[in-house]
């Protein structure tokens, strides 16, 4: 085939491929919708809607919880730092070329890259795990207080760790994927090895750990490694979990069982919230301090305006 056919061949897939998404993205969204008030009205309907959905994603039973636990669960809501970051998802999920730009480059890189480091790359699908009341509740601290040192493990874009950042002296972050830590360091964060972070010798206020533990290959040692790595007494881990609880690594484009396989029980939220505490966290030596139920975001794309998760939101400290 001449090189002409193949270049004809190829522009008129792209075509072909852009008219799919303009015609589905015409069809699921209010692009026909005409004149501002109109769009504004319903616009603020969706904005209900989604705030009547987003309720349930604090619904906890504490009766439900082990008995050691229910003093230590906080009951969270929907705030206006996460409303916002909902409102911001739902305008870019409207933006149709950057979206086209997004979704057609996506495809193109796939094979190449994961989606962590296409989504890094490209600039898009930030994370919100909690906003910075949240986390001060979570760790039962005001606006002013101050520490030495933040260690945030998987630390994404940053995004999430800029809302824990203003509390420490110190930021420090790992990251597997190479686009990610590009943004890590125009945020300035300290960017420490994935392998040899547990042997610099620093000692941590808090370490964060957050939707990590169910895409790590040893999720034991990784636990015990952050408990020799807290300061002392009053150092605290930060963790968050997805469940239900589907442990796979990412290895060279392919999803892998770990080597440590956590399995946690239960057919509630409650259930393996109390299930991962007595089986992984006693285990390896951390209490609860304190747990809550938050949704973990994501910002959409052009078919969904957002993506979000169960997760369970812990605060441990280590057993004296």
């Amino acid at each position: 085939m001449s090189l002409r056919m193949r270049t004809a061949l190829f522009a008129a897939w792209v075509a072909l491929y852009v008219a799919t998404l303009l015609l589905a993205r015409r069809m699921w969204t209010a692009s026909r919708l005409r004149g501002p008030a109109v769009r504004t009205l319903f616009w603020n309907m969706v904005a209900d809607v989604h705030c009547l959905a987003a309720s349930q994603w604090y619904q906890c039973c504490p009766e439900m919880l082990g008995e050691a636990l229910r003093p230590a669960y906080l009951q969270s809501h929907l705030d206006a730092e996460t409303q916002a970051f909902l409102k911001r998802s739902m305008e870019k999920s409207g933006w149709l070329f950057t979206q086209l730009y997004h979704s057609f480059f996506s495809t193109l890189l796939s094979p190449l890259l994961s989606r962590t480091s296409i989504n890094g790359f490209l600039g898009r699908g930030s994370m919100f795990v909690f906003s910075a009341e949240q986390f001060r509740r979570l760790l039962q601290i005001g606006p002013d207080w101050k520490a030495e040192r933040l260690l945030d493990l998987g630390a994404g874009d940053g995004g999430v760790t800029e809302v824990m950042g203003s509390h420490f002296k110190e930021v420090y972050a790992t990251e597997v994927s190479t686009p990610m830590k590009w943004h890590l360091q125009k945020r300035k964060y300290r960017l420490l090895d994935i392998d040899s972070w547990q042997r610099t010798g620093f000692q941590f206020d808090i370490i964060s750990c957050l939707n990590l533990l169910d895409r790590c290959d040893q999720p034991l040692q990784l636990l015990r490694d952050i408990k020799s790595a807290l300061v002392p007494g009053s150092g605290r881990l930060v963790l968050a979990a997805v469940l239900p609880f589907h442990p796979w690594v990412e290895t060279n484009g392919r999803w892998e069982r770990p080597k440590e396989h956590l399995q946690i029980s239960g057919k509630t939220w409650e259930e393996q919230v109390t299930n991962l505490t007595n089986e992984v966290f006693l285990r390896v030596g951390f209490e609860v301090e304190a747990v809550t139920r938050l949704p973990y975001l994501c910002e959409g794309d052009m078919y969904k305006d957002y993506y979000v998760l169960d997760d369970a939101v812990f605060v441990l400290k280590a057993q004296q």
